[in-house]
């Protein structure tokens, strides 16, 4: 009886729709919003810029400024989470380069930059010194080295290596005592032609570092005394010596968004990536014409973090001035959307720096690890042959 009445009940209400057919493979609708159309003969929607950037087997140079402003704006929890995947296939997450940056010349700056507590033309209380002595400045390269840094930095305020001959021949003996250590070596020296970089890689030098800042557009706003293409005619000098490039930036100098976006453009169009990208946020310094620039929000650090992994994915990109703002949470955030690497010490030039003992803390709580020296360069010449981590670093990329 309950068998006639479902077949009742199904015949009238094949009658109520006659929308319905039959079919060989049973009833297709022809009404609502439903379509006949099988799944797998509707057009493949392309993907998106962000998508593509997640299939990186290697680094690309021709990226557009509106493809970078598409990841750029990507949600913030995908760009992030995306970074981190990618940063992961490149790199090992659990490896942070440990850098120590020195001043060996303090003060006394031509420039105009105008969130550097350095320059003469502003007054900050800084005493300008003379350059610190080959021993010196070795002596700080071992503290650094027993501390667990990797990488040690020298910083000199001046405009450019013009008639230093005497200092340059000091810096080069900087350079190969702290090879001799078997760190790596960086200095940041100003403008530097292409015959000083020939000599400062003979010497040893393992990267020179000159930052862009900003984007073109919104870089005279900051600096008046030195163009931007001066700027690139170093970075030039210094990759066609033969030296790692470490160009990067600062957040919070007055710039918008694109401007980020700008930035990050440029370095990544360059004939090569850089080896290393630091991120600095200003410091406020008193006295400077910046001194009064609202702190730089953290969701703006992080996005031209994860930006950066995705565009450049064999960089170092590098937690560099204003970490001390940053909580323990916000850091690892950075670190799990691509940041490997940090500056660590006492000081970081004349700013505040977060200390060895605090990084150690940080480190040992979240499974992460000093990188050892020439460690990314290694993996490099690895990944040249196979496209993929060795055995014991594959081992690690669970945290």
């Amino acid at each position: 009886m309950q068998h006639q009445r479902t077949l009742f009940l199904l015949k009238a209400g094949l009658r109520a729709f006659p929308q319905c057919q039959r079919a060989s493979t049973g009833l297709v609708r022809r009404y609502g919003t439903t379509s006949d159309v099988l799944p797998s003969q509707l057009p493949k929607a392309q993907p998106s810029v962000f998508e593509n950037a997640l299939q990186a087997n290697s680094p690309r140079n021709n990226w557009t400024r509106e493809e970078i402003k598409e990841i750029y704006e990507t949600p913030l929890m995908q760009l992030a989470f995306g970074a981190g995947t990618l940063h992961r296939r490149f790199h090992n997450p659990a490896a942070i380069q440990m850098c120590t940056l020195m001043n060996i010349k303090t003060g006394g700056c031509t420039e105009d930059c105008s969130y550097c507590a350095q320059s003469s033309r502003y007054k900050t209380g800084l005493k300008a010194t003379k350059m610190s002595s080959v021993d010196a400045v070795l002596a700080a390269a071992k503290i650094a080295k027993e501390n667990g840094s990797t990488r040690f930095c020298m910083g000199a305020a001046w405009r450019d290596m013009r008639g230093r001959k005497t200092g340059l021949k000091n810096i080069k003996a900087m350079v190969e005592g702290v090879k001799g250590m078997g760190m790596e070596v960086c200095v940041t020296l100003g403008m530097i032609d292409a015959a000083q970089a020939r000599e400062l890689k003979e010497a040893g030098l393992t990267a020179y570092n000159h930052n862009l800042d900003t984007s073109r557009e919104h870089y005279p706003s900051v600096i008046t005394t030195r163009t931007y293409d001066e700027r690139l005619e170093t970075i030039k000098n210094v990759r066609e010596a033969g030296l790692n490039v470490c160009t990067g930036g600062i957040l919070g100098l007055g710039e918008k968004a694109h401007d980020h976006v700008g930035l990050i453009h440029t370095v990544a169009t360059m004939p090569s990536h850089p080896e290393s990208f630091p991120v600095n946020t200003l410091v406020a310094i008193k006295g400077t014409p910046m001194e009064g620039n609202e702190p730089t929000p953290f969701d703006a650090t992080l996005r031209t973090i994860a930006t950066a992994r995705l565009v450049m994915p064999r960089t170092i990109i590098r937690l560099a001035a204003g970490r001390t703002a940053l909580s323990e949470e916000q850091q690892v955030l950075c670190f799990m959307a691509g940041a490997n690497a940090v500056f660590t010490g006492e000081k970081m030039l004349t700013t505040p720096c977060n200390g060895w003992d605090e990084d150690r803390l940080i480190f040992d709580k979240w499974g992460l690890r000093p990188m050892e020296s020439f460690e990314v360069e290694a993996l490099r010449g690895f990944q040249k042959s196979a496209f993929s981590l060795p055995e014991k670093e594959e081992e690690n990329l669970s945290i």
